[in-house]
């Protein structure tokens, strides 16, 4: 039996003509670059997210840039405490376990991504990991919602309010995710979104999203997507091409309304796997905490002999994979950084164990008793 890891030609047979039809209607009318398309989609989505604000843009890593860039971070020379070291660089605190657009953005921006450890049960950042990095260099904090579970907010909240720094959220992979009953994308001074094709709400290519409660923000963000424009060839701010197709708009407006849908089948599926796979030796199910609605971007065993064991899935036709094997603070790029190996153990720890399983909402019953069987079947259970 075949297994993927992902089924997106079976999710858009299922809404070809719906998806087809919106982008015929963008195509009649020629608004297809940030044209009206983007604004309805804006408007459903932070209805959605429980956001003031939303803003359509061109993928989840510029929407973590502008972020970075509205906020006026690593823009500036800071001063440095007498007789400590400094490179020059705004300070922003995040996770080493992560995508690298996380940090890449950062670093762009010209900040110092400063890389802290992670909590071992949710794999996001671990608050007092947080509040032992702050220092009169830290510009931001950015929590990332590592899966599609959320970071402990009020920790983190708690924090940027006594030290007054601005919290962006990496929901890259979290849309629908809530904690205490609130959304991603309500909670910081911005958060990012991606919907790249692969997410649990994606595009037919590269898009994102930026959120935020802040009117001033907003009006900032508009203009940074447009080369800092304010109103044609007047240019408030340098900015970028940071625009959202029309066209991405069209077929994400589509798929937002199937999304509440396909999350709760995504969270039934992590559940019979639990189900299938308590008391299995070898491997850990994922933790998902009280108060917190996890959306299974990925569904994330830890295992031991992690690399054996997706040999064998692989053998029996089900499709794995590993996010991420290495931490961000020992990459070729940040060498200069100056983090070893053994800074940060339960970031190394998790990139040896971690492995994600299919969860999408395509899986049949059958397919998800043969991914749990197949595990069992390693471990001898």
């Amino acid at each position: 039996m075949q297994v993927p890891l992902l089924d997106l030609p079976r999710q858009y047979a299922a809404i070809r003509e719906e998806a087809l039809a919106a982008v015929s209607a963008v195509l009649d009318t020629q608004l297809v670059c940030n044209g009206p398309a983007v604004r309805a989609f804006e408007d459903a989505a932070a209805a959605y997210c429980g956001a003031a604000y939303a803003l359509g843009v061109s993928s989840g890593t510029d929407a973590l840039l502008m972020s970075l860039m509205a906020l006026e971070i690593g823009t500036r020379q800071p001063a440095c405490r007498e007789g400590r070291a400094c490179d020059g660089r705004d300070e922003v605190i995040l996770p080493a376990f992560t995508f690298f657009g996380t940090a890449g953005s950062v670093w762009r921006a010209g900040a110092r991504p400063v890389f802290v450890d992670i909590d071992p049960e949710t794999y996001n950042l671990h608050p007092a990991a947080v509040q032992a990095a702050v220092t009169e260099r830290t510009r931001a904090i950015l929590p990332v919602h590592l899966y599609g579970q959320m970071a402990d907010m009020d920790a983190i909240l708690d924090i940027a309010g006594r030290h007054d720094l601005p919290v962006i959220e990496d929901a890259a992979q979290a849309i629908g995710a809530e904690y205490g009953g609130k959304r991603a994308g309500s909670f910081g001074t911005t958060a990012a979104f991606s919907f790249y094709p692969t997410k649990n709400l994606g595009a037919m290519g590269d898009a994102g999203l930026i959120t935020t409660n802040h009117i001033a923000l907003d009006e900032k963000l508009q203009k940074l997507r447009n080369h800092g424009q304010s109103r044609t060839y007047i240019h408030d701010y340098v900015g970028g091409n940071f625009r959202m197709d029309s066209i991405q708009a069209a077929v994400l407006t589509v798929k937002l309304a199937k999304l509440e849908g396909w999350t709760e089948t995504r969270r039934a599926n992590a559940a019979r796997l639990n189900e299938l796979l308590a008391g299995c030796p070898g491997v850990s199910t994922p933790v998902e905490r009280p108060g917190r609605r996890h959306i299974y971007h990925q569904y994330v065993l830890r295992a031991e002999r992690r690399d054996e064991l997706q040999a064998h899935l692989k053998r029996r036709g089900v499709a794995s994979g590993v996010y991420y094997p290495l931490g961000l603070h020992m990459q070729e790029c940040f060498g200069g950084l100056g983090y070893k190996e053994g800074d940060l153990p339960e970031t190394e720890k998790a990139c040896g164990e971690v492995l994600a399983l299919p969860v999408h909402p395509d899986l049949t019953a059958e397919q998800l008793e043969h991914v749990a069987g197949c595990i069992r079947e390693f471990y001898g259970a």
